[in-house]
């Protein structure tokens, strides 16, 4: 189903769509608009998939092991002195 509906476009705006019609990049001043809707979805669907999937990884961080401050500057020590000595490792791996 396609549904008319009247937009208004800055004349920069205008100008560019007029450019992209004329040169056959689109068939139309229509194509140009909903081709522009169709990348602001695709767009705003990729920042709805990171949103979730950050907030997966802070759900699975705030379930996990909590490490203190204090607890990881001892670890990133460790892990900083096996570096200079040539081991390789995980941090908090003993």
């Amino acid at each position: 189903m396609t549904v008319k509906i009247s937009i208004s476009l800055t004349d920069e705006q205008h100008a560019f769509a007029h450019t992209l019609v004329e040169t056959g990049r689109y068939a139309s001043l229509s194509a140009v608009v909903q081709h522009g809707l169709d990348l602001v979805r695709q767009h705003t669907d990729a920042e709805m998939l990171e949103t979730e999937a950050l907030r997966e990884l802070l759900s699975r961080r705030c379930r996990g092991e909590f490490v203190s401050a204090d607890e990881m500057d001892v670890r990133l020590a460790r892990m900083f002195a096996e570096k200079r000595r040539g081991v390789t490792g995980r941090i908090g791996e003993a």
